[in-house]
């Protein structure tokens, strides 16, 4: 099918079939002031011709969510009907192994509590039905899903066909397509899956018992969340031990002319600067400020820079996180609601491709399409070819990279029909995407050096320019675009032109310590290690905040006081199952399994055995630290007048009684005193979203609240307490949380030193 053939048929077309009432409906919710994002844009659907006699069949799609559901049926027609399994159905147990460990560990399935009542719909539609087509996502979860729907269906009746269908994208095409072409469910990728629930059900029902026994219950170990977690512990330990080192750096204000601009010291006697202290700054200062200054050398250098391919999932997770300041789980989410449809106008559609990927692969029709718009939007800049980019060794390579359906939806076209964050992830998709078909960009960058003398020494001050001579892909790069892409400003300035020193300014540092793990860099950690996949990078860092043994601070993930000691008795005793490298390679035996190279339980009995004689082992001879974490505090309990005892409960630390179980009295710690009432401030979280903020005990009558951590401390001019705040501007600091007052600790709010040069007066200060 070619790309005109493709244009051929809008969505339109396919909205025209639907009920008078559901044009009605769609036509009062689409009312908005006339103008051209308001309409509904025209797309191509890539719509093969129906099958024949279609109207007269009675068939059966089963998708996974309600929004995919009504996306589907709007493409289709009223010989088909679009359910919802709501993810599923069918699963292991919660309440106990359920896997026979003597039998080649099969596993136990039941329906999932709550969820019977939908099965039972579905098996009594497919029985009306001539057809079933399952269309659960097309990966190993998904063919699980459609493995166990099949199976339930069968077992009510076994004269309708069940087949599976699946599709990269939600559109005309992509699902017509898919519905002309179904196949078989794949029994290999249905083993991975089992094979993997299997694994992570030995390990986890195993070691959360242990964990109960002997440090506190409601606690659990994962395969894949233990060995995050000893990532993220281990890098804290680095950051705890790490000893910072006092430097120091000088720039310069320089004129000439009626120009002025600021250069940095880069070398002095011709090796790198070494400034360990003001003392050696100053005495730089002393030597060059009345010397003189000249322009010793320009230099020019041009710089090729290829536009980046297109997402993957994890790409795409900390592009979010760094740009946007997004959480995987957030991105994810709202990439979930673009992939499922979204309404525009007078259709509904699938913006983007399936979202969980880590291949960059792209189809030809796609390619064809870029092409297309690039060629008729930017001539100047389509590669003669189409750029290839290489796909990882490690990628699965199951599904195309994360890209627009329909690459003419332009962000500012569809905006009117996007919520903020869908346009903020559609559009830096689609801006990666185009990009990634486009011509490289090429900068120019300006380098002088102004040689500064003050008797036998001499020291050489940099400033350097960039600027874009060929936009390239930048042309359609807007949200992506960072300060570094958009060049800086050169100084007119010439070989041999003499400079003057209007001022110095010399800065203090401290070398930097490894940074904590964010979401951005625990994911792009995993992927590099090869730990996880995919569909399980979010899951990973929630179970981690959920089970309180990671906290977020300033979107850095923490590890807590029990997350640390739940992480050093894993090492300590199953330093196997928490290792990377071993964890990496039982997710490549997975892929092995889904590739029809391994057997399955063979693979789980390799692993099972040692496994079960360590846990057994460890069970036996570790030493209890129940307890241990409680602490008795200074706070009466107003119920029965015992003290209070603080301790670690599945939210973090609170205050208990310590007459239980006889006062079952518990509140939350007091992390600060009101301003307003003289209550206590306590940590509260937002419905729905569960946000933390800070108010007073006694609202509703005090409404006092801060968004800000009180750090402990009060201010000494106010009296209010001091918080821990953040900002891009300023980073981390602890700060008055009084409006009025704006408070900062001295060590806080020292300014950098400028130290004037010659031809300045004191007065000119």
């Amino acid at each position: 099918m070619t790309v005109e053939d493709v244009k051929q048929v809008s969505v339109k077309e396919v909205a025209t079939k639907e009920s008078a009432t559901k044009k009605a409906t769609t036509k009062a919710a689409s009312k908005k002031p006339a103008s051209s994002k308001a309409t509904s844009p025209k797309v191509p659907s890539r719509k093969p011709k129906a099958p024949k006699k279609a109207e007269e069949k009675k068939i059966l799609v089963i998708v996974e969510s309600p929004a995919k559901a009504k996306t589907i049926e709007k493409y289709l027609g009223p010989a088909y009907t679009v359910k919802a399994s709501m993810g599923h159905l069918i699963d292991l147990p919660k309440s106990r192994l359920a896997i026979d460990v003597e039998s080649n560990f099969e596993p136990e399935y039941i329906t999932v509590r709550g969820r019977a009542k939908l099965l039972k719909e579905l098996q009594m539609d497919a029985k009306k039905a001539d057809t079933v087509l399952l269309a659960s996502d097309n990966d190993r979860e998904g063919e699980a899903i459609a493995w166990h729907l099949k199976n339930a269906i069968s077992a009510k009746t076994d004269k309708v066909p069940i087949q599976r269908i699946a599709f990269n994208e939600i559109t005309p095409g992509a699902i017509r397509g898919a519905v002309e072409h179904p196949a078989p469910i794949d029994e290999a990728k249905v083993n991975a899956q089992k094979a993997r629930r299997v694994l992570d059900r030995l390990v986890g029902y195993n070691l959360s018992p242990l964990l109960w026994k002997k440090v506190k219950n409601g606690l659990s170990a994962g395969r894949v969340q233990s060995v995050a977690l000893r990532l993220i512990c281990e890098r804290e330990k680095e950051v705890e031990a790490f000893i910072p080192d006092e430097y120091w750096t000088l720039e310069a204000d320089f004129k000439s002319g009626k120009s002025s601009y600021t250069a940095q010291l880069v070398l002095w006697d011709g090796a790198k600067p070494d400034m360990k202290s003001e003392a050696d700054v100053q005495a730089i200062i002393d030597i060059v400020k009345n010397g003189e200054c000249v322009v010793t050398e320009i230099r020019e250098t041009e710089k090729t820079v290829r536009p980046k391919a297109p997402f993957t999932t994890s790409q795409l997770q900390q592009t979010a996180a760094n740009r946007l300041g997004f959480t995987s789980r957030k991105t994810m989410q709202i990439a979930q609601q673009l992939y499922e449809g979204v309404n525009l106008g007078s259709s509904r559609v699938g913006l983007i491709t399936y979202m969980r990927t880590d291949s960059v692969r792209i189809s030809q029709i796609a390619l064809d399409e870029v092409r297309e718009w690039i060629g008729k939007n930017f001539p100047g800049d389509l590669p003669e070819k189409a750029q290839e980019y290489s796909v990882g060794k490690k990628a699965q390579d199951a599904h195309e990279a994360i890209r627009p359906t329909f690459v003419g939806y332009t962000p500012d076209e569809i905006s009117d029909h996007l919520t903020k964050d869908q346009l903020k992830i559609y559009t830096i998709i689609w801006e990666r995407f185009v990009c990634s078909q486009m011509n490289s960009a090429k900068t120019r960058t300006l380098s002088a050096d102004i040689t500064a003398r003050g008797g036998q020494q001499s020291g050489i001050f940099r400033i350097s320019g960039t600027k874009i001579v060929e936009k390239g892909f930048y042309h359609v790069m807007k949200l992506l675009t960072s300060k570094d892409d958009r060049g800086t400003a050169f100084p007119p300035l010439k070989k041999g032109d003499a400079v003057a020193i209007d001022q110095f300014r010399p800065e203090q540092h401290f070398t930097q310590g490894p940074p904590r793990y964010t979401d951005a860099s625990i994911v792009k950690t995993l992927e590099e290690k090869g730990i996880g996949r995919p569909s399980t990078y979010v899951p990973i860092i929630s179970v981690l905040l959920d089970r309180y043994y990671v906290s977020r601070s300033s979107k850095q993930l923490v590890p807590t006081l029990l997350g640390r000691m739940i992480n050093d008795l894993l090492v300590e005793n199953f330093p196997h199952v928490v290792d990377a490298g071993f964890t990496a390679s039982m997710e490549t035996k997975l892929d092995e399994v889904e590739e029809a190279a391994v057997h399955w339980p063979d693979m789980i009995r390799e692993f099972w055995t040692p496994f079960k004689d360590r846990v057994e082992e460890v069970g036996k001879t570790l030493e209890s630290f129940k307890g241990t974490l409680d602490e008795v505090t200074d706070y009466v309990c107003e119920k029965c007048g015992k003290a209070m005892m603080k301790k670690l409960g599945r939210f973090g630390f609170f205050l208990a009684c310590s007459g239980f179980p006889d006062c079952r009295n518990a509140r939350s710690i007091p992390l600060a005193r009101c301003p307003k009432c003289s209550g206590d401030i306590i940590s509260r979280k937002t419905r729905g979203r569960g946000k933390e903020f800070f108010g007073c005990t006694k609202y509703p009558e005090c409404d006092f609240i801060s968004h800000f951590k009180p750090s402990g401390e009060y201010c000494p001019k106010c009296n209010w307490f001091l918080a821990e705040k953040n900002d891009r501007k300023r980073g981390e600091r602890t700060a008055c949380i009084n409006p009025d007052c704006g408070y900062v600790p001295p060590s806080e709010s020292e300014e950098v030193p400028v130290i004037a040069g010659e031809g300045k007066d004191d007065g000119d200060e």
